[in-house]
């Protein structure tokens, strides 16, 4: 079933949907390779946007790479550090990349190896597929809705989905935690999230919380090594796009706090709402 042709018509992409992985695969690694080579340098290059967040020239090379790779897709790309179409172009996009180029900014610069390349496919407002490597660990995660998530540890810059079915680690891998496990925010801890981890401990008695940078604790989540990643602060729609397909094809889901309703992208806002990861 070739997804593009049948699910976006006004593009002229002509790929099915491991095609298109593959090539976000091969984006993500290029795009690490360009910040790994920044991070051993001593110059980050480090300015504050307009929301006094900050950028290096690390996140810029690793938008530029992505943007020149993704372009045989012929999809359109949202990237954190590209020009952001107004909703009233953005909202006839039925199959698109959402990328985030290098998601840990703050990580990053604090030199704790704990930021990752970002690539989603979305579709219809869902993620149907999505891509996370870690520059400094070499630790390539990618999931499909319907074909299932996995890990793998230094892949080639060729590696395929296949690849990852034959040779990774499908997720997830823990079945059973030994401990009710909370991964949080190591940058932006906040005091609702405390008061709901503190739900936790009333409930189960001793409780594990991991303190983590990026979408990394959502991959601890698809891997099993979490329970429960509790989100009560400002997060952007590239910031776990690609962490939430990789969850869908283990099996698992992100949602509102209601539990129930799942979340969705492309909205005018580009902000998500508060969200539980599990």
């Amino acid at each position: 079933m070739n997804i593009c042709e049948i699910n976006s018509s006004k593009s002229n992409c002509k790929m099915n949907l491991n095609e298109l992985i593959d090539i976000a695969i091969t984006a993500a690694i290029r795009a690490g390779e360009k910040i790994a080579e920044v991070y051993s340098s001593v110059d980050f290059q480090v300015v504050l946007k307009e929301d006094h967040s900050p950028v290096t020239i690390a996140d810029r090379n690793a938008h530029d790479k992505i943007v020149r790779t993704l372009e045989i897709t012929q999809l359109p790309v949202l990237s954190e550090e590209g020009i952001h179409s107004n909703f009233d172009e953005r909202k006839d996009w039925n199959l698109f990349w959402l990328v985030d180029p290098l998601d840990g900014t703050k990580e990053f610069i604090k030199r704790n190896d704990e930021f990752t390349v970002n690539i989603a496919l979305i579709q219809d407002s869902h993620p149907i597929a999505g891509v996370i490597y870690v520059p400094i660990t070499c630790e390539l995660y990618a999931g499909i809705l319907g074909s299932g998530a996995f890990r793998l540890i230094h892949p080639e810059e060729n590696c395929t989905f296949q690849n990852m079915q034959l040779s990774g680690v499908q997720l997830p891998e823990e079945k059973k935690l030994d401990q009710f496990t909370v991964v949080v925010s190591r940058s932006h801890m906040n005091p609702e999230t405390e008061a709901y981890i503190e739900i936790f401990r009333q409930k189960y008695g001793p409780i594990t919380v991991l303190n983590m940078g990026s979408s990394l604790k959502i991959c601890r989540i698809a891997e099993g090594k979490a329970t429960i990643y509790p989100k009560f602060g400002q997060t952007m729609e590239w910031d776990i796009a690609a962490g939430h397909a990789i969850l869908k094809a283990a099996g698992k889901n992100i949602c509102l706090p209601d539990l129930k309703t799942e979340l969705i992208y492309n909205k005018e806002d580009l902000h998500n709402p508060f969200f539980i990861a599990q």
